[in-house]
């Protein structure tokens, strides 16, 4: 069943001509991770800030159609009540630190101090949450003083520790390097292994064909593709709209205009390796 629905929608920041979301229609259900792609100022950022709420209750702007949360009204929805279940997670980590703590402890109990959690139970969650994502050493350093990499590890535990059923996740990749891009998709992959609903935004497609049950797919402000990940991220076609695809696919392309044919169409890499590895590519002759 649909826990976020969005019939029709078309949205316009202020003082902009040309919408930012266009008749954009698509359901997203509890427990589901979903893999967000596409053109940059295709949308996507746009996307989660109105599933957040910060559309239209922030950004005002002009909002066509209709969207409901749990049957709930956007329009008329409390943003302060949503942002207890819906955790958001911005692009850039330097936004995310509130600025106003002292210590990294206190920055992750921040949320919890706002929705007047006890100091004992505040404290034991801190800490459980500390040591769920591996950084229990950051705890009394100063979270403006951090890398890029322990700022973002820090944004998702101010609000993993706020047990959220859902989170946003814009781009949480896009300023970190290998190591903690590999370190932030843990947390991600243990977030799914929660049962958690995920709408992840990511120009890594190979982790996002990975990782995603399904895929939406923005170009221009529309929804261009969404369904399952294997279907959606094996359609050459995207190609044409400027679409990046998993490199397992490209090389599938590849090996098929050199009449080497796979089972298959693989989009992880490792999928790839292994029907390579088992000899399973047939062979066509020109």
């Amino acid at each position: 069943m649909a826990y976020i629905e969005l019939k029709e929608v078309t949205y316009t920041y202020p003082l902009m001509k040309e919408p930012a979301l266009k008749n954009i229609s698509c359901s997203l259900e509890l427990g589901k991770f979903y893999g967000v792609i596409g053109e940059n100022a295709g949308g996507k950022t746009t996307f989660c800030n109105l599933l957040r709420g910060l559309i239209p209750h922030f950004y005002n702007g002009k909002l066509v159609g209709d969207m409901t949360i749990n049957g709930e009204d956007i329009r008329k929805i409390d943003v302060d009540v949503l942002s207890t279940k819906m955790g958001y997670i911005f692009q850039n980590p330097f936004t995310q630190i509130s600025g106003v703590r002292k210590t990294v402890f206190e920055e992750i109990a921040l949320g919890l101090e706002n929705l007047g959690v006890p100091k004992a139970r505040m404290i034991e969650k801190v800490i459980e949450v500390a040591k769920l994502l591996k950084i229990e050493e950051l705890l009394q350093n100063d979270p403006n003083r951090l890398s890029g990499g322990q700022r973002q590890r820090v944004a998702f535990a101010s609000i993993i520790a706020m047990d959220s059923d859902i989170f946003v996740i814009d781009e949480p990749t896009s300023q970190l390097d290998p190591e903690g891009t590999e370190r932030i998709f843990e947390i991600i992959h243990m977030l799914k292994e929660q049962g958690k609903t995920i709408i992840l935004v990511e120009h890594k497609v190979d982790l996002i064909a990975e990782y995603a049950d399904e895929v939406l797919v923005f170009q221009k402000g529309e929804l261009l593709k969404k369904g399952d990940a294997r279907t959606v991220l094996s359609d050459l076609e995207l190609l044409e709209h400027g679409t990046m695809l998993p490199q397992a696919v490209i090389l599938e392309r590849e090996l098929r205009l050199n009449g080497i044919v796979l089972p298959r169409v693989p989009v992880t890499t490792e999928e790839c390796i292994d029907l390579l590895q088992k000899g399973e590519a047939g062979y066509e002759s020109n």
